[in-house]
């Protein structure tokens, strides 16, 4: 296929996807594209939303359509690191013998934790204490796991899926900045409307529904994971993203008068990697063949919002890091220029 024929059948696929996810959650349009970006881009996913928004069902689905292997961590405060990632268990092992009876002996054994899954849900991740929550990121960043001096490889496609809830800060513990920066989005899901309820109510109230269909395997993923990567994006765009990943930072020449006023730090090299890669999977979504301008604005909030980390008076004034990252979407322009930004292209 060419390059036309690929984005059209990108585009399609997606298409599909999101189709057959609407079988099972109602509403919630945007979060669903950007949870395939992820999945498509070879990064990991924080969902923040209150309880009953379909934050687990949509994961679960995800692994329906996609005919991959899920599983559920649900993390608490007790949760220990080996039961994520498994642990060498001592078993009774039989070996053959001459006789009439096979001899035991014991021997160690790795016994796979959860986390050796296709899809990981990852359910109120920040229930967990900082050590249990520690024991992803070897998992998230180099897709293996090492237990008593043994490297073990999760299959392709790996991806972790979190939540969390923002309201309940009682027995909760904030992610390290480290494990922050490696999810690859931050979503925000809202509460839905009135029409939406009543079709949630719907489905749930009346007779069995529909199973979504399997769309996609995981060759077929990774198939789409290195299309991604071909999408070509332009010297000036690729720049454009980097400028408003600069802006984050206080006292950078890029920074805005609140980002030097509310910030403590902001994003690391993995901000402008992310919407670069997420500005690629947002046009072949589309079917174009080139990410634009618009798509680097398109995914600029879903992949600093973590990344920016406010100091003491923007926490005391309530900013946020949405309200700064808004501020440098109109203040840092596409063609380098100071003040208002220029409208998209």
């Amino acid at each position: 296929m060419d390059a036309r024929e690929q984005a059209a059948w990108a585009g399609g696929v997606v298409r599909e996807l999101r189709e057959e996810i609407g079988r099972s959650i109602v509403g919630h349009g945007e979060v669903v594209r950007d949870v395939l970006v992820c999945l498509f881009c070879g990064g990991h996913a924080l969902l923040e939303g209150v309880p009953g928004l379909g934050k687990t069902t949509l994961i679960k689905t995800l692994g329906q359509v996609l005919d991959l292997a899920t599983s559920r961590i649900q993390f608490t405060p007790d949760l220990m690191p080996a039961d994520i990632i498994g642990t060498n268990v001592l078993v009774q092992d039989e070996v053959p013998s001459a006789g009439a009876s096979a001899d035991t002996r014991r021997v160690v054994r790795f016994q796979k934790g959860p986390v050796f899954a296709h899809i990981v849900l990852a359910d109120e991740i920040n229930r967990a204490t900082p050590k249990t929550q520690s024991a992803l990121l070897e998992a998230m960043q180099e897709q293996t796991v090492t237990v008593g001096g043994t490297t073990w490889r999760l299959e392709s496609p790996f991806i972790v899926l979190a939540t969390q809830n923002p309201i309940e800060m009682e027995g909760t513990y904030p992610l390290p900045e480290a494990q922050l920066d490696r999810f690859f989005f931050k979503l925000a899901l809202s509460y839905p409307g009135a029409s939406e309820i009543s079709a949630i109510i719907e489905r749930t109230t009346g007779g069995a529904a529909g199973q979504p269909a399997r769309v996609l395997d995981a060759a077929a993923v990774m198939d789409m994971r290195a299309l991604v990567r071909e999408v070509p994006i332009a010297a000036e765009v690729k720049d454009y993203a980097i400028r408003l990943a600069l802006a984050t930072r206080p006292g950078a020449p890029e920074a805005t008068e609140m980002v030097n006023r509310y910030v403590r730090y902001g994003a690391s090299p993995r901000g402008p990697q992310s919407i670069v890669l997420a500005a690629k999977a947002r046009a072949l979504f589309d079917g174009r063949l080139a990410a634009g301008f618009d798509d680097v604005r398109g995914v600029c909030r879903q992949a600093l919002r973590h990344r920016i980390l406010l100091n003491f008076e923007g926490e005391a004034e309530g900013a946020s890091p949405e309200k700064l990252i808004d501020d440098i979407l109109a203040r840092v322009s596409p063609d380098g220029t100071a003040g208002p930004a220029s409208p998209e292209r």
